[in-house]
């Protein structure tokens, strides 16, 4: 394997976050991020798929670009799929699954691909397919070029490896680090959560406090690549403890939610940083010492429960932040701008929509509160 080959890498996001993970990436050294629709490229060999799987908590899976022909019938597919290079990137011992889609391209038929790349796989490069496999290879075939992906993560990942318990419609790992850097969170500052559910933000902004990798306690799809490099991805990984000082705090009506938020607190290594409480919204009250940023995903209509209902909670939520944390930012995340305002709180104009779950959410965000 030439470890000097450079790839197209393709970080995948979710649809209105594109331009804040292209800020995280430059920031982690990935320089010649360009924000995409759905995600962010990036120009490098194999150690920078595994340290973007490793790093970057705003992607949600690691694609990378290894290789691309031209094919304009399906007799062409074939020949020039028995020539690629396989053995380069698959092991003949782990399966693949293969996705074909198909655009403004003569070869019109996915099935018809499929098979044609399949039969290439098995019968020139002894490579086993599988429709259950975990190893996924996307061949998107647009304007008739033949395009040959593979999905480096496996699992999603926002699946950071320990986070066992979750509550009822829960924030994914990766649009609470993209929300919390959104407000400006800077790693410094005290993070008061008053709807915590299981943890996820707060547990975010910990691990960004301490400077410690999303992913480090996980498997990837890239460790069964025939590219991979044991040695030297586990010198990428660190997983030493830390130290951090004690200024997370979240609160819950639930009490099943606060023992869920603390176990997997304690499994991300963070338990001792952030103070769990069992109470209402209303409730919350500022932590000693300087003001920092208040963060929420409350229920909203589409996500849990009548939005009718609602209204009364974001009011008192409103009200209590008005009263109690002068100085404080605050950040909401919501599908309902209607219960946005219904807190009352002085909002900056509103950034683009999120697609999350099969609806668009927003991030709202205040300036420090007067």
């Amino acid at each position: 394997m030439d470890d000097s080959q450079t790839y197209e890498i393709f970080l995948v996001c979710a649809p209105g976050l594109e331009a804040v993970l292209c800020e995280e990436a430059q920031e982690k050294g990935f320089a010649d991020a360009i924000a995409v629709p759905g995600g962010v490229t990036v120009q490098g060999g194999w150690p920078e798929v595994w340290r973007a799987n490793l790093e970057l908590r705003g992607a949600a899976r690691v694609l990378v670009r290894v290789g691309s022909f031209m094919a304009f019938h399906l007799a062409q597919l074939d020949k020039r799929s028995r020539k690629f290079a396989w053995g380069e990137v698959l092991r003949a011992d782990v399966p693949v699954r293969v996705q074909v889609t198909s655009k403004a391209s003569k070869i019109y038929h996915a099935g018809a691909a499929t098979q044609r790349i399949v039969t290439a796989l098995t019968e020139s490069h002894g490579i086993a397919v599988s429709p259950d496999a975990a190893m996924v290879l996307k061949v998107r075939i647009h304007d008739n070029q033949v395009t040959i992906s593979i999905d480096t993560s496996g699992d999603a990942l926002h699946k950071r490896g320990h986070k066992e318990a979750v509550g009822k419609a829960p924030m994914r790992e990766n649009l609470a680090a993209m929300f919390l850097r959104q407000c400006g969170y800077d790693g410094l500052e005290p993070v008061v959560d008053p709807m915590c559910g299981s943890g996820t933000f707060l547990i975010e902004a910990a691990e960004i406090a301490a400077d410690l990798q999303p992913g480090r306690s996980r498997e990837f799809a890239f460790e069964q690549l025939a590219s991979f490099d044991a040695a030297a991805f586990e010198a990428m990984r660190r997983t030493g403890p830390v130290g951090l000082t004690p200024r997370f705090f979240g609160s819950d009506r639930d009490a099943g939610a606060i023992r869920m938020s603390n176990a997997n607190a304690a499994r991300a290594g963070v338990g001792n940083a952030i103070t769990f409480a069992c109470h209402g919204a209303g409730e919350v009250t500022p932590p000693d010492g300087p003001p920092g940023l208040v963060i929420v995903n409350p229920p909203y209509g589409g996500r849990i429960g009548n939005k009718k209902l609602l209204y009364p909670l974001y009011g008192t939520l409103g009200q209590t932040l008005l009263a109690r944390f002068k100085g404080w930012r605050v950040g909401l995340v919501t599908s309902e701008p209607p219960l946005a305002k219904a807190t009352g709180l002085p909002w900056k104009p509103l950034g683009p929509p999120v697609a999350h779950g099969g609806m668009k959410i927003w991030l709202w965000q205040t300036p420090p509160l007067r």
